[in-house]
């Protein structure tokens, strides 16, 4: 009999920030709160060993969106990636299974707006050249042959001295 082959890596370290301790600590205090905190807790469990089973860009964008009785439900963010997690279905129910989760029914479910919560984009700091950059930058540029260079370094002087 041959064993199924199964993705492994180590597992992550967790970030230890201090508003995150201090919402988990909060959330520990509350009987409803305590509630939810088990609830995330046991989904984060699962979803790192369902993880294993799966290739590492598949792995990234799957989420466990529910457990409910025997039955897992994991999101992607498109049908791409529901097709695969489809076809693994059985190799993570093993793994689950093989890791004390009494699962027997995998459910993909598409969300689209999955991975726009993990873009974050950065606002760009733009300095301008003061006069000493534009008079070093126009002395490269009489220094060097015409060229695609000396070109570059133009258009860089003739945007600068616009502002």
């Amino acid at each position: 009999m041959s064993r199924p082959f199964r993705f492994t890596r180590p597992p992550r370290p967790l970030d230890k920030e201090l508003p995150a301790t201090l919402a988990v600590s909060w959330l520990g205090s509350d009987q409803q709160g305590s509630q939810v905190l088990v609830t995330a807790r046991t989904l984060i469990a699962v979803e790192g060993v369902a993880k294993n089973a799966m290739p590492p860009a598949l792995a990234l964008v799957c989420k466990v969106a529910r457990i409910d009785r025997q039955q897992i439900t994991l999101a992607v963010p498109s049908a791409a990636y529901a097709s695969r997690l489809r076809q693994l279905a059985p190799r993570i129910l093993v793994l689950l299974n093989d890791n004390g989760w009494n699962l027997t029914e995998m459910i993909v479910r598409v969300q689209a707006g999955l991975l726009r919560d993990q873009t974050k984009t950065t606002s760009r700091q733009v300095e301008p050249l003061d006069g000493k950059a534009l008079a070093a930058f126009d002395e490269l540029q009489q220094s060097l042959p015409s060229g695609p260079l000396a070109d570059a370094i133009g258009r860089l002087l003739a945007h600068h001295r616009d502002r």
